[in-house]
């Protein structure tokens, strides 16, 4: 083990939560390190002013990190609330910065798992007191409203982080350090060995962050890679830099205190259009790379980062199949802030709403599908109420690709939910609007049989709840998806919809009425993205997605017989 006494200080510090967030590995009940509620009575008087101050500290400004190979600035980033950031972030000559960050890895290797956790939890820690100023990042970036923003982007990142760094720890000591070896030689004196074995690092890893969750997408590869010894370059989406460049701040910041390089990580930022990704992702020195986004350069990275370990997360069809309910208010109001939240950009929100063309049973009794489609209208409507209250939920649209398949809707089938333009109080230059749902018949279009990320949901009818599932097989093993969704009361119907599910390997959720819902993942408990459908190549929180980021090389040698 290596390191200075600030990186033993951190053990120390932190052995009670690592410890914590092994427990809650195993047992997977509700845990979570940071407070997700933005309250100053959380984190203090004042503290979401300063984060404020803080992060417009940056517009305007060149964002200095000091890291090696740095040849010149770029920065392009614009709100989707309506101002340009004017952050300027430096270019790197990419074969000196990966130089550097391999140069790095040895004594970052050396430290061991347990400081290397130590160190990496130490990160998340500061991370956190900075809550309120990487979520105005991350609202100005991403287009999230605010509250959504400090929680997907501050704690449930953070958690996140630590659930990766947990994972990793515990694989990394499943091997001791140390082993004594000795056969018997009958009457001659046995064969001694001592054994040690060492966790090694694939080399340098590479995040490629998105638009949209440009930290809760990204913490899990960055530290997991981290966390195994390797060193990390984090490749911002030119639209959302500035929270991952706030993080890779930070990081350098506590690993230059714990005594190692800096450069074990860095950040390479590009111009819209230059696809720096794709060269740094098909480098040598890169060995491990993580990435969220399209389908399409999902699988190109797949193909063509051959010398790497590729994990990827991207797009599939979520499905939610509706037979019957006993609350249907409960499944309308759950299904309406599922389809509005943060506009439906994200990787979980439901798409596909699967019934019967003859409707489905309620405690109100039956209920047509024109029925189904006019009282989720009303739900969304409820739901998000006047203007102000509505921008709370539904954030900004993030690009014009999003907001061109909204407009589009109309030529994908008959509008029964048709979206509206939201003026935000504060950001009149927001691009501001409430979901649209499409309804088409299962048998008669296609359109709803790819992603269409954003607020544009299908009423998709059906022959029956049967033909519901076949639909669904059909669509999540061609396609993939990250979540799915049943509602039914017949106990057998649900058994089927587990059955569809497990055979589909996609994360099942039933009859949700209440306060979750099927777009949200809890760390420590659920198993995001499951790897097993075409959305992802990897569940990201398992062992399985930290183990591939380090191997274990022994050596060994004998010792005098006893």
């Amino acid at each position: 083990m290596t390191g200075t006494g600030t990186a033993q200080q951190f053990v120390d510090r932190h052995r009670e939560t690592l410890e914590r967030a092994l427990s809650a590995i195993r047992e997977r009940g509700y845990w979570s390190a940071f407070p997700e509620s933005p309250s100053p009575r959380v984190y203090g008087e004042g503290a979401a002013e300063a984060g404020k101050a803080a992060y417009e500290a940056h517009l305007g400004r060149r964002f200095e990190l000091g890291q090696a190979g740095t040849v010149g600035w770029v920065g392009s980033e614009r709100s989707p609330y309506g101002p340009e950031l004017g952050v300027r972030y430096p270019k790197a000559d990419l074969d000196a910065l990966l130089a550097s960050a391999q140069a790095a890895i040895p004594a970052w290797r050396d430290a061991g798992p347990e400081v290397r956790a130590a160190v990496c939890v130490e990160i998340v820690t500061r991370i956190n007191a900075r809550s309120f100023e990487i979520a105005n990042a991350v609202m100005h970036t991403s287009g999230q409203a605010f509250v959504m923003a400090f929680q997907a982007g501050g704690p449930h990142a953070q958690d996140r982080a630590l659930e990766a760094v947990a994972y990793a720890l515990a694989e990394q000591t499943r091997v001791p350090a140390t082993a004594r070896w000795e056969k018997p030689q009958g009457k001659r004196p046995p064969q001694v060995m001592v054994k040690t074995f060492t966790v090694v690092p694939r080399g340098v890893g590479l995040v490629v962050g998105c638009s949209t969750f440009p930290t809760w997408n990204s913490y899990p590869g960055l530290f997991a890679s981290l966390v195994t010894g390797n060193a990390v370059v984090v490749k911002p989406h030119p639209r959302a830099v500035l929270p991952l460049a706030i993080t890779v701040a930070i990081a350098r910041d506590v690993l230059a205190e714990a005594g190692f390089a800096r450069d074990l990580i860095t950040l390479v930022a590009e111009e819209p259009g230059e696809r720096t990704a794709s060269g740094l992702a098909t480098r040598p020195e890169v060995r491990i790379v993580d990435f969220t986004g399209s389908t399409a350069y999902g699988d190109w990275l797949e193909d063509n980062a051959r010398q790497a370990q590729v994990y990827t997360e991207k797009a599939g069809v979520n499905a939610v199949v509706i037979d019957s309910t006993d609350d249907y208010a409960g499944m309308l109001a759950n299904l309406a802030f599922s389809l509005s939240l943060y506009s439906g950009q994200m990787c979980t929100t439901p798409q596909d709403l699967l019934m019967p063309r003859d409707g489905i049973g309620t405690e109100l009794g039956r209920k047509s599908v024109d029925e189904v489609a006019a009282d989720l209208g009303a739900a969304v409507d409820k739901l998000l109420g006047a203007d102000a209250q509505a921008v709370e939920v539904l954030g900004a649209i993030v690009s014009d690709d999003v907001l061109a398949r909204l407009d589009g809707a109309d030529s994908l089938g008959e509008v029964v939910v048709p979206s509206r333009a939201v003026t935000h109080p504060a950001h009149p230059d927001a691009r501001v609007r409430t979901p649209a749902v499409v309804r088409v018949s299962a048998d008669g279009s296609d359109a709803y049989a790819t992603e269409c990320f954003g607020p544009v949901a299908f009423l998709v009818t059906t022959d029956s709840t049967g033909h519901s599932l076949d639909v669904f097989r059909r669509i999540v093993g061609a396609r993939g998806a990250l979540t799915a969704s049943v509602y039914s009361t017949d106990d057998k119907v649900v058994a089927a919809a587990r059955e569809a599910a497990l055979d589909s390997g996609v994360a099942l959720s039933e009859n949700l009425t209440a306060g979750v819902y099927v777009n949200q993942s809890a760390a420590f408990s659920d198993f995001h993205a499951t790897g097993a459908n075409p959305a992802a190549n990897a569940c990201l929180t398992d062992a399985a997605y930290v183990a591939g980021r380090f191997r274990v090389v022994q050596s060994r040698r004998h010792l005098p017989a006893e």
